[in-house]
């Protein structure tokens, strides 16, 4: 079976593989088109990676959700849209419904009562008529027309209070034919001052009736008028036939006109009573004709005021027309007066079936009102109503006349007036509420509800999806790191072929086992990198301090594979192996791996230089030891529990041997892979190893040490495609200090790379000091400095040594407010000050075995990891808990209250560096026995207690007045750190026997199975001085 993969489907294997451990300032992210970069956080170069994009499948099924969600939002909008469309317009339909049956019953009451009060005004009007006839014809002294109607005013009154009109003119008319106008005159002189007297009584007025018997006519008359209609004067009736003289009337006129009252004016003389007369004559029955009604005659013009109904009613003698009772029908007075509850803004048209009257004249026989419950305004001789509310009228005739129309001579007409009701705009609005909005707002709510409910989901469901799809993701980055991509793509396509015995999920399934995922290759070159001094190097290192360096070299070697097309395997411990070759036929395979190699070899030197000053003395002694050997090898997937790409034959085993027989900082080759280098023409990469050497299972062998300064005009091997290359060394990690420019470290040497690294070593801990007095205000004592001058003046060293250092006590509430103290600074100056101090410290260091400055570093180191032990527990697998977790006051117990003071902390790392200045590099017996200068000083412990008469007078010097003002604050400060150094730099002669005898009487004190039932503060100080004793000479 062979690999088919495109060489872009090997590179993206490839290149995953070789980022999967990005240190430092780099990290891997994914761009918007789904494939992967390198990014430098510190402004570094970026760039575009090939090797991991989204599966399409991803891709597609994540479109097809968003479209699915898109689909149902809008379906969701069109629906609401729908619905508040419909809940409004059946709301407001349901209102107008509402409006319409409210207006049809209104329009019916009101139509039912005008018709009733108007048959009520003509049945009123008829029985009056009937009254007056009937009166004429009881009384032998009365005949036509010289009829008088005793008390008319009040009759008339009282009837036209019966009928509930307020305002209407009221007159009695005789017909005076041509032979009864001589008789009229006397008639008048005779009747009318009784009239006169009984209408003034009954109205109240104070006119007298000698003031209207003077402007009385004896005579029938018309007005006559001039050419602009003004009258002129009474005219005597000179025509034929028949006279309609205005005799009784209610109320009595009030004004004349022509200088006479209209007491025996010819009202024939208007057009409207000349029309009207013979349609009452012809048809004996009321006649009703629109006029215009007039109230005042300012000088000789009247003043209009409105236009009202004329009703005609007619005085019957043996079926005759005798004469008639005119009634001036006001319709305002008329329609205020219905009394129908709930009647308000609604448009009323009178209308006349007849043209007579004013509507003779041309005008329309139609009257409009606005009328209400108590009120009524007359709008005009038109029809005022909306036309949209043509279908709401509600038409009733109010005046009907039986007459048979065939009885009726041509061109007489019998008017019938209809009543037509419309509502207006007010009336439909007053029926309008806002319920319809209200319902269409309650179906918005409910779906931005619904949608917001939906959206709620939506995005719980898409968090939830985000995390399982970037999950899914990650492991199918971590698949892409392991397997080549053509491994990847067979095994996705087994697990979508339903192959449970190759699913990598269920490795321990049971059942037979498919087709094994493998094969072989011919022409491969593989590397082996193995770094040189590490185990001993990481055992005296944090967990996190090895995982920097391993971090950061692998990283760096992951771009160099990238940059020259090799495949990373594996790392195995602090060994590097990769390979070219594979999967994809390579035929410069060894080219590249040799280019790899020996860029690899510089970055180690060059890296470990850079991170001395973060992880400490020796790092910069670690080196790389590489082996490469060419030959065939057999890959595949070795399924399982974890399973992984994996590479099996000769050539790995000879590639190993080739890896441990090299040397340090160099690479080791065998023949075939020279044998490569020189058929390609570079043979001046390599030169032969002295002596051949012993390779178990193959002998001796003739080896290769591949230069490791490039060859002149030799070109790092370029990938194809739209590869590109990566920038060639990582920056470094973040732990690295910012208190010097890293850029320079390779230009340092090995003591200041040192000093460095002690420099970031005192920091935090000069940090934590400074914050737990921040918290506790501690002010700096004045009288500091002259105490400081006294100290440690009185005697030796070794006198000023004490069994038992009494610590400070714990505080958990102060512990806990200083937990972070990294936003803490001690200051440019203070720092300055001690790396300074820690120059001059590196200095007086002599070069001896074991008493030098770099073995001082190493006891710091050790130190301080073994502080970091003791003030952070650990939860069980060797990975500290966060600091919330930690039960501050367990951690104090079991410390014996070392983590209760910074100061105790930084005293014992303090002493780790000075604990050898100037020390001779000979024992102290030996310094008594020469009698040195020293040794008739100190008698004993002499190195000791010079190493720390020197770093204290060296730290009391003015230039470190900074840092001492870190350090302590009080006297009971200065002393304890005094008391601190003293033990501690004198805990590191171990071969005193008189300190020794004190060490084991104290330790069995404190230790012993009775001391545990003494809980005294000075136990546990005890306890805590042989653990700070111990400490030292453990690390030392």
């Amino acid at each position: 079976m062979e690999f088919s993969s495109s060489t872009h489907n090997f590179k993206k294997a490839c290149n995953m593989s070789k980022a999967s451990s990005i240190p430092g300032d780099w990290s891997i992210t994914e761009t918007s088109n789904g494939m992967s970069q390198f990014e430098s956080s510190g402004g570094g170069s970026t760039m575009e990676r090939v090797e991991y994009t989204v599966p399409d499948v991803a891709e597609r099924e994540e479109k097809a959700v968003t479209r699915s969600k898109f689909l149902v939002f809008f379906a969701l909008l069109l629906a609401v849209s729908g619905a508040a469309a419909a809940t409004y317009l059946l709301t407001a339909s349901q209102e107008r419904n509402d409006f319409e049956s409210a207006f049809a019953g209104l329009g019916s009451e009101v139509s039912t009562v005008a018709r009733n009060k108007l048959d009520q005004i003509y049945s009123a009007l008829d029985a009056y008529s009937t009254f007056i006839s009937s009166q004429v014809d009881a009384d032998p002294n009365t005949s036509w027309p010289y009829v008088l109607v005793r008390d008319f005013g009040l009759k008339s009154e009282k009837i036209l209070e019966l009928v509930g009109l307020t305002s209407p003119n009221f007159a009695f008319l005789p017909i005076v034919n041509e032979e009864h106008r001589e008789g009229w005159g006397s008639f008048v002189m005779e009747s009318a001052p009784v009239y006169y007297q009984e209408s003034l009584l009954n109205e109240g007025d104070n006119r007298t009736v000698e003031e209207l018997m003077n402007i009385t006519a004896t005579y029938l008359y018309t007005h006559a008028r001039d050419e602009n209609f003004k009258f002129t004067g009474p005219i005597e009736v000179q025509r034929p036939g028949p006279i309609l003289p205005y005799w009784q009337a209610y109320p009595l006129p009030q004004f004349a006109i022509g200088g006479l009252l209209p007491t025996g004016s010819d009202m024939l003389q208007f057009p409207d009573m000349a029309n009207a007369l013979p349609t009452t004559n012809l048809t004996l029955q009321p006649s009703t004709t629109f006029i215009q009604f007039y109230d005042s005659a300012p000088g000789e013009n009247f003043g209009k005021v409105t236009v009202e109904s004329q009703i005609m009613q007619p005085i019957i003698e043996n079926r005759k027309l005798v004469g008639v009772i005119i009634l001036v029908l006001p319709w305002i007075d008329y329609f205020q007066n219905l009394y129908v509850d709930g009647l308000t803004d609604t448009i009323a048209v009178i209308r006349s079936s007849c043209n007579i009257g004013i509507a003779a004249s041309g005008k329309k026989n139609e009257l409009s009102y606005l009328i209400n419950s108590t009120s009524a305004v007359f709008l005009g001789q038109l029809d005022a109503h909306d036309p949209k509310y043509d279908d709401l009228l509600v038409s009733r005739v109010i005046l009907d006349v039986e007459v048979e129309e065939s009885e009726l001579p041509e061109g007489v007409c019998v008017p019938t007036l209809t009543l037509s009701l419309y509502p207006t705009e007010e009336l439909e609005v007053s029926f309008q509420t806002l319920t319809p909005t209200l319902y269409t707002l309650v179906v918005v709510a409910i779906f931005f509800f619904t949608s917001l409910v939906f959206v709620l989901y939506d995005y719980f469901v898409g968090k939830r999806q985000r995390k399982f799809m970037a999950r899914i993701k990650r492991q199918d980055q971590i698949v892409s790191n392991v397997f080549p991509a053509a491994i990847r793509d067979r095994l996705y396509e087994d697990e979508q072929k339903g192959s449970k015995q190759d699913n990598l999920l269920d490795p321990l399934g049971g059942g037979a086992r498919g087709a094994p995922l493998a094969d072989l290759f011919l022409e491969t070159t593989v590397v082996f990198a193995d770094i040189a001094g590490f185990t001993a190097w990481s055992s005296a290192r944090e967990p996190a301090q090895v995982f920097i360096l391993l971090e950061t070299i692998y990283g760096a070697f992951d771009r160099h594979a990238y940059r020259h097309s090799v495949f990373k395997v594996e790392t195995v411990g602090d060994c590097y192996v990769a390979v070219a070759g594979l999967p994809e036929q390579d035929k410069e395979h060894a080219m590249s791996v040799c280019r790899f190699a020996r860029d690899c070899v510089k970055t180690m030197k060059d890296t470990t230089l850079k991170l001395e000053v973060s992880l400490g003395p020796d790092t910069s002694e670690l080196e790389l030891r590489v082996g490469i050997h060419s030959g065939q090898v057999t890959a595949g997937v070795l399924r399982g529990e974890r399973s992984r790409f994996q590479l099996f034959g000769d050539t790995m085993n000879t590639a190993a041997r080739m890896e441990s027989t090299s040397a340090r900082n160099c690479i080791q080759v065998s023949e075939c892979t020279a044998d490569l280098l020189v058929a390609a023409g570079l043979s001046g990469w390599i030169a032969p190893r002295k002596s051949k050497i012993l390779v178990k299972g193959k002998g001796e062998m003739q080896t290769y040490w591949l230069k490791i300064k490039a060859a002149k005009g030799s070109k790092p091997s370029k990938l194809k495609g739209d590869m590109t290359t990566l920038v060639e060394t990582a920056e470094l990690s973040d732990s690295i200090s910012e208190s010097f420019d890293s850029d320079n470290v390779e230009t340092m040497t090995k003591t200041e790379r040192l000093v460095e690294w002690n420099v970031e070593a005192l920091s935090p801990l000069l940090q934590q000091i400074v914050a737990s007095r921040a918290e506790e205000e501690v002010p700096i004592d004045p009288c500091l400095s002259k105490k400081e001058a006294t100290i440690g003046t009185c005697g030796t060293v070794l006198e000023e040594f004490i069994p038992i250092i009494p610590l400070k006590r714990f505080d958990a509430a102060e512990l806990g407010k200083r937990r972070n103290t990294m936003s803490i600074d001690i200051g440019e100056e203070a720092k300055t000050q001690l790396r300074k101090y820690l120059f001059n410290v590196a200095s007086m260091y002599r070069e001896n075995p074991f008493h030098n400055f770099e073995h001082a570093s190493h006891v710091t180191a050790s130190v301080k990891k073994l502080l970091t032990r003791i003030v952070n527990l650990d939860d069980g697998n060797g990975l500290r808990t966060s600091s919330d977790e930690i039960d501050l006051v367990d951690v104090a117990g079991h410390s014996y209250g070392i983590t209760s003071d910074p100061l105790t902390q930084f005293s014992v790392v303090f002493s780790a560096i000075i604990h050898d200045m100037d020390h001779p590099g000979v024992p102290n017996a030996q310094l008594v026995k020469e009698n040195t200068c020293n040794a008739q000083i100190f008698k004993k412990s002499v190195a000791e207690q010079n190493s720390v008469d020197l770093a204290w007078s060296m730290l009391m010097g003015k230039e470190y007045e900074a840092l001492r003002a870190c350090i302590y604050h009080t006297e009971d400060d200065l002393r304890r750190f005094r008391q601190l150094v003293v033990n501690t730099v004198m805990a590191t002669d171990i071969v005193d026997k008189e300190l020794q005898a004190l060490r084991k009487a104290r330790w069995e004190t404190a230790f012993a199975e009775t001391a545990g039932k003494d809980a005294s503060l000075s136990s546990d100080d005890c306890k805590a001085t042989i653990v700070i004793e111990h400490l030292i000479q453990a690390s030392d």
